[in-house]
């Protein structure tokens, strides 16, 4: 790689001080020039997308989380609406939160906040939190899991004293996923244990109409802010489900908007330069559009550490599909995992360098090492110095060594820098389904984990049905519920686990025994 080739192929946003370095990426014009119809057509889809269109097939959806950062985007007054009145709604709640006009039954402010949820209804704002929060208004917590340990965990955290304090925020767009039931209802037996009353406490951001918005009216939820069908989880955090916890944090909810529709601004131009498009080329390059290599994403910020794991579902969500929108099979995706610079290189840089080379690097640089002065931690070099040679010693190193990555820089880890962080890995992975010709809106393989768990459920129903006093082998039970005996063995042990059974150890799996 030389000067030249780093100076001719970097793209700079100057105004918000944004640049993408795709130098060691190698790609050449021959690869540019064979991609330019579908570069084309990705533009042409995106705009449609932007207009209104049915940008989600399989689901007859509209896809309008580029809507939510630019409302006069949108294709009609209805949905206009959606997007700015939810947003002034819940700007004037977190304004009555924080100066006590709404406040726990025995007086006082909302001290903290309990956010439920799971995938990217815990995830975004788990990132947003991270990356922007410190010293947040009110501090947050999450239930984003059915780990009863780690509902337990948080509950202690918070402290029976605490939870008269907490407000509770409830994310479910349908308002029936099982693990933000069962956090809902975990909750809600916790304030009951406290004589505390739950739904005094709590907020639903759900659908309209939905099991948890019916729930909330009657349980008397103190708000409820609506979520759209056409705002995917995955893409959500600018949506109520981000907003509502940000702007009880005291989070600049405005700027974390305006850097997401700054980057949108740039990256919806028909250019060599947009920095979206660009990725999602090299995403092409690197995996010979089938996703050969995975993405290695090396944020060098502590405050980044959430951002591959952000990423992970966003990417891995989108793009791993099993068909393409022709129905031909071609189970796409692209694999992702990381972790933060430089602390995490010391666990995985020595593969990557010399192992497998099955993958490209993403080094997310923040140019500004902290607030105020630094000392020297030796002579002449501070913490950020070190900081910043060990991102460039790194990424050299691969190169050096056959392994390509991505250079993206920013000057410092804000509402504005984190929203055009999103704002640019959303676009890019647009762009990267229309270039594989797949839906990057829809989630069947979610769906198909979620009916398979419920079957598994129903199976533990009937297994508890058929136990008694006298000791039964999977095999006898599988026979008595018709079920395979590999599944039923799997329910007899957890129930064993959780104190319903007892075990008796045989020989192997077959011989042993269950009772009560």
């Amino acid at each position: 790689m030389s000067w030249s080739t780093y100076a001719s192929s970097l793209i700079r946003y100057p105004q918000f001080g944004f640049s993408l370095d795709t130098s060691l990426m190698d790609l050449d014009e021959a690869f540019f020039a064979k991609m330019a119809p579908k570069v084309e057509k990705a533009f042409a889809d995106i705009a449609a997308l932007e207009s209104g269109a049915i940008a989600n097939p399989d689901e007859g959806r509209m896809v309008g989380h580029y809507w939510l950062r630019n409302a006069g985007l949108a294709p009609s007054q209805e949905i206009r609406d959606a997007v700015t009145k939810p947003l002034a709604d819940l700007k004037a709640f977190a304004e009555k939160v924080h100066t006590g006009q709404i406040k726990p039954l025995s007086g006082g402010f909302f001290q903290r906040v309990l956010l439920i949820g799971i995938g990217g209804s815990a995830l975004g704002p788990q990132l947003v939190s991270e990356a922007i929060g410190h010293g947040a208004r009110m501090p947050i917590h999450f239930f984003d899991n059915t780990d009863p340990a780690g509902i337990d965990r948080v509950l202690s955290d918070i402290g029976t004293a605490g939870l008269a304090k907490t407000l509770v925020v409830v994310i479910s767009k349908s308002g029936g996923t099982p693990e933000t039931r069962n956090g809902m209802i975990e909750a809600k037996a916790a304030y009951d244990a406290a004589g505390l009353h739950f739904g005094k406490h709590a907020v639903a951001v759900t659908g309209i109409g939905s099991k948890l918005d019916q729930y909330a009216q009657k349980e008397g939820f103190i708000a409820r802010f609506p979520m759209e069908d056409w705002v995917g989880g995955r893409t959500s955090v600018m949506s109520t489900v981000g907003l509502v916890p940000a702007a009880l944090q005291g989070i600049d909810i405005d700027s974390f908007l305006a850097g997401a529709a700054a980057m949108d601004a740039e990256t919806r131009k028909v250019s060599d330069k947009n920095a979206s498009m660009r990725l999602a080329l090299a995403w092409y390059a690197s995996g010979n559009g089938k996703g050969e290599k995975d993405m290695v994403v090396l944020p060098y910020k502590d405050s980044l550490v959430l951002f591959s794991k952000y990423l992970q579902q966003l990417v891995m969500e989108s793009l791993g599909k099993e068909h393409d929108l022709d129905g031909q099979v071609v189970n796409q995706g692209i694999a992702v995992y990381g972790n933060k610079g430089s602390t995490d290189q010391h666990a995985y840089v020595q593969q990557l360098r010399d192992g497998v080379a099955n993958f490209f690097a993403t080094f997310i640089e923040v140019r500004k090492g902290r607030s105020g002065d630094s000392i020297e931690v030796e002579p002449g070099n501070s913490s950020a110095d070190y900081l910043q040679g060990f991102l460039r010693g790194t990424r050299k190193a691969l190169y050096d060594s056959g392994r390509k990555s991505i250079t993206i820089s920013i000057p410092e880890v804000t509402p504005f820098q984190l929203g055009a962080l999103i704002g640019l890995f959303e676009r890019a992975v647009s762009f990267y389904a229309s270039l594989v010709n797949i839906n990057a809106y829809h989630q069947p393989g979610v769906e198909a984990g979620k009916k398979a768990a419920s079957i598994f459920l129903d199976l533990l129903s009937s297994v508890r049905s058929r136990l008694v006093s006298e000791a039964k082998t999977a095999d006898q039970v599988a026979f008595e519920v018709d079920a395979d005996p590999e599944d039923v063995y799997h329910c007899l042990t957890h129930l064993s686990a959780n104190g319903e059974v007892q075990i008796s150890l045989g020989a192997t799996p077959k011989e042993d025994n269950f009772s009560l």
